[in-house]
């Protein structure tokens, strides 16, 4: 049965592979062309890679017998699920497909890093250490996920402000004939990007929170400055400071975008950079566990 279910998981995860490939091809096809068929295909294929997402989550936690959070592969799997359930969200209640052509290619290349820096002993089901067997690690992880899932969002929106404010900025108007005429108003694309980060803050909040409760667990010690606790403030800290500025200061447009990039640049090393060059508590997260305060 555990051979059937490992064969399961292998597949899932390829058609979950095949369907991100094809779906992030597709959306930049269709925003490059008027062919509305071409954009409803890549949105069905990312349901297609969303199911298969999930599928593979949920054989690996049958495999495992506890929730698929320990290690920096099932981390990855569910961050991508994140990643692609807010963008969904978005794309059908605001009806922004052309945003898909800035997210999926981010879970691709999650894809990849997985595909060619994690071996066959880091993708195997293992019996999680003591430090990890605690209730608080799936409510840290899970907040982790839809935190991280939405912070990538906001990043594909301030790309976009960017690039619309850059064609702006050359006398083009919205309504050329360019990819960039996909684009919804500059407008629309700041304030969809505050309530993307108003949605997500709380929820890295909540993130913290835990992992400190967990820590203590663990480690007797609620904080202990590591650099993964450490690079999970600054990023808490870079998406305050966002959200205070716009509040009493009415920052938008381009330094918003900005932050917005500034502040996914610090998630990314938050979980890359902290889990595989700094030393500290979290560092053996590359091949067993994964702790993101």
């Amino acid at each position: 049965m555990d051979q059937g279910l490992q064969n399961l998981e292998l597949f899932s995860f390829y058609v979950m592979l095949m369907s991100y490939i094809l779906c992030m091809i597709l959306y930049w096809v269709w925003i490059g062309t008027k062919n509305e068929l071409i954009g409803q295909v890549a949105t069905y294929i990312t349901i297609i890679a969303l199911a298969a997402n999930t599928l593979a989550i949920l054989v690996r936690m049958i495999i495992a017998g506890r929730p698929p959070l320990s290690n920096s592969y099932e981390f990855l799997l569910t961050f991508i699920w994140g990643i692609t359930v807010v963008y969904l969200f978005i794309e059908y209640r605001y009806k922004l497909r052309s945003l898909g052509a800035f997210i999926m290619p981010i879970s691709f290349m999650i894809l990849m890093f997985i595909i060619m820096s994690m071996g066959p002993e880091e993708r195997i089901a293992q019996a999680i250490p003591p430090a990890l067997k605690s209730q608080w690690l799936t409510f840290h992880v899970l907040t982790a996920t839809l935190a991280y899932g939405a912070f990538a969002i906001s990043f594909g929106l301030g790309v976009m402000y960017l690039l619309k404010l850059s064609q702006e900025s050359n006398g083009k108007k919205s309504h050329s004939q360019g990819i960039i005429s996909r684009f919804p108003d500059l407008d629309v694309i700041d304030e969809l990007s505050y309530k993307v980060i108003g949605f997500a803050f709380p929820l890295l909040t909540l993130c913290i929170i835990t992992g400190a409760i967990w820590a203590n667990y663990a480690w007797g010690t609620y904080w202990s400055w590591d650099p993964k606790e450490t690079w999970s403030l600054i990023t808490w800290i870079i998406y305050a400071a966002y959200l205070h500025a716009r509040l009493m200061y009415g920052w938008k447009g381009k330094r918003a975008a900005w932050m917005t990039i500034f502040g996914f640049a610090a998630v990314l090393f938050t979980f890359f950079g902290v889990n595989y060059f700094l030393p500290g508590l979290h560092s053996y997260a590359s091949s067993q566990a994964i702790m993101l305060v």
